[in-house]
């Protein structure tokens, strides 16, 4: 059986000439425009390098303004707790096969000129794409790669002015790739390999991506993402923090200037909030991931999940609400500057 990944990227190069490795490890062949899946060897036949495409529309000179108001505050809000249906659902999706350590291996997988596993060459050469459109350019998408990521080939859109500039120096995904890697994947998914190497990286890369939210004619969005559905809920802290600031300015000035991060962190936190958060995302994961059976009467109570929904609960009392108190005092502390 052969499972192909479609990339649609005809635009990437990296020679022509075949590599092979690794007669003892899965094969994925890497051609133009697809990924394809066998086992026994890893060989890599590299896409040739073709024009980048252009786009036919910017030269009108109007400006493009983002007018969807989902960046303004009370629009974060809204978006904190879409968020949560985006990371459960996409939690699910991943949760279907299993571990196929192949995926993140380094040496199971070599490109011409690009050293490290499956998953991160899927994520970064997304990246390359969406960064060509603009995404992150948008001040609540944040890229795991960064460094490596082309300008924009489209007319820039002008997003409202919500966060002191601080905020664009401020990105934790080093921190959020550990956690999902090393702390959450291993809870969530079965030890062992089902063979499914390009799905599970198919589905890491919904899990590192952020939801895609192109403006006005790139309006169309993927799966929801998993991992940079987490990112830019935690990221979000930095329009959280902005909005408390603005609420009471002075009580957060006076712990600003002290550079006291634990009298931030206390300001910052509502227990109350916090408890009812976990709580509010443990009943949605038991909606969502409910096993039900269907009787002569209709639907009969099941108890079985597809995921533990404490797996959920402990997702965002030990990572996302802690990362994201970390984002809001990273904020504040350069928010006078």
């Amino acid at each position: 059986m052969e499972a192909v990944l479609r990339l649609h990227q005809p635009h990437l190069g990296f020679g022509s000439r075949p590599i092979t490795y690794f007669s003892s490890k899965s094969t994925i062949f890497h051609r133009q425009n697809s990924l394809s899946i066998k086992r026994c060897q890893v060989r890599v036949i590299a896409a040739s390098s073709s024009p980048s495409p252009s786009f036919p529309f910017g030269d009108s000179g109007k400006k493009r303004v983002d007018e969807s108001k989902i960046l303004i505050l009370d629009g974060i809000r809204h978006s904190l707790i879409r968020e949560e249906d985006s990371i459960i659902v996409s939690l699910l999706e991943r949760a279907k096969y299993s571990y196929n350590a192949n995926a993140y291996d380094k040496d199971a997988f070599l490109v011409d000129g690009f050293s490290g596993s499956l998953v991160e060459y899927m994520v970064l050469e997304t990246e390359k794409l969406h960064a060509q459109l603009g995404i992150y350019k948008k001040p609540d998408e944040h890229p795991f790669f960064p460094e490596y990521l082309p300008e924009p080939m489209i007319p820039p859109m002008q997003h409202p002015q919500v966060l002191h500039h601080c905020g664009d120096s401020i990105n934790i995904n080093n921190t959020i790739w550990n956690m999902y890697f090393k702390h959450l994947l291993p809870r969530l998914v079965k030890a062992g390999n089902d063979d499914n190497c390009g799905c599970v990286a198919a589905c890491d890369i919904l899990c590192l991506q952020v939801l895609i939210k192109l403006p006005v004619l790139w309006s169309v969005r993927a799966s929801p993402p998993l991992l940079q559905t987490i990112s830019k809920r935690i990221h979000y802290g930095k329009f959280v923090a902005e909005a408390k600031f603005q609420d009471a300015p002075h009580e957060y000035e006076a712990a600003i200037k002290a550079r006291d991060r634990k009298l931030l962190l206390e300001l910052l936190t509502y227990e109350t909030v916090d408890k009812f958060v976990k709580k509010r995302v443990e009943i949605m994961a038991q909606q969502y991931a409910a096993v039900e059976k269907i009787g002569e009467t209709g639907y009969i109570p099941n108890s079985v999940y597809r995921i533990n929904p404490s797996l959920i609960a402990d997702l965002y009392g030990d990572w996302v609400m802690p990362l994201a108190k970390e984002v809001q005092v990273e904020y504040l502390l350069r928010r006078l500057d």
